[in-house]
């Protein structure tokens, strides 16, 4: 299977600064790797309802009404390119320290997806690669701790590797771009080996 990255935008703007550092890092991928891009914002997701039930949630392009058609397909399409991809890279602003709630509304999804029959999420998603890239307005790297355990703490649960998180600095749009060390570390994020994820507790 060829390698295929997912990039999830999180930001509640366009053209920000985490997705500009993302497209940085995402310029040094091969011609042939596949990559697909979703806004969140421009394909919003529904709040995530909890079914943990019998006779719960199926496939949710399954389930649409002419009300919520839109937002249904969004899941739908979400669904399919994450069990696509041998990469997900999540590209989320550091919000009040942790990822955006766009970001952590496609992530509590993953919780329906886990149970919806026929898809087989977990197995799917079992050692293939979790990626993160933020920007943050701190210059203090130790503030995006929580974003980087949230996505750590994910992959581990479902036994993928993880490649870090790009961290990259600023606050007005475009100022990423100033950020030197966020563009150098950029052009071989993704060429490194990712290790399967691990909960801290396993290290102590």
């Amino acid at each position: 299977m060829g390698r295929r990255f997912l990039f999830v935008l999180g930001s509640s703007r366009t053209e920000g600064n985490t997705e500009l550092l993302a497209r940085r890092a995402a310029e040094q991928l091969p011609a042939d790797v596949e990559q697909e891009w979703i806004s969140l914002l421009e394909r919003p997701l529904p709040e995530f309802e909890d079914r943990r039930h019998p006779g719960g949630r199926t496939r949710p392009d399954a389930e649409a009404t002419p009300a919520d058609a839109a937002t249904h397909d969004n899941v739908a399409a979400l669904l399919d390119a994450t069990l696509a991809a041998t990469d997900i890279v999540i590209a989320s602003p550091l919000y009040w320290y942790s990822v955006s709630g766009p970001t952590k509304r496609y992530l509590d999804h993953w919780t329906g997806w886990l149970r919806t029959p026929g898809v087989d999420f977990r197995a799917t998603l079992a050692g293939r690669t979790l990626w993160g890239v933020t920007a943050l307005a701190d210059h203090e790297p130790v503030v995006a701790d929580p974003l980087i355990g949230t996505l750590n703490n994910t992959a581990a649960y479902l036994k993928m590797r993880f490649g870090g998180v790009l961290l990259g600095n600023g606050s007005d749009r475009g100022d990423v771009l100033k950020d030197t060390t966020a563009l150098t570390r950029a052009k071989t994020f993704f060429a490194r080996e990712a290790p399967l994820a691990r909960f801290p507790f396993e290290d102590a």
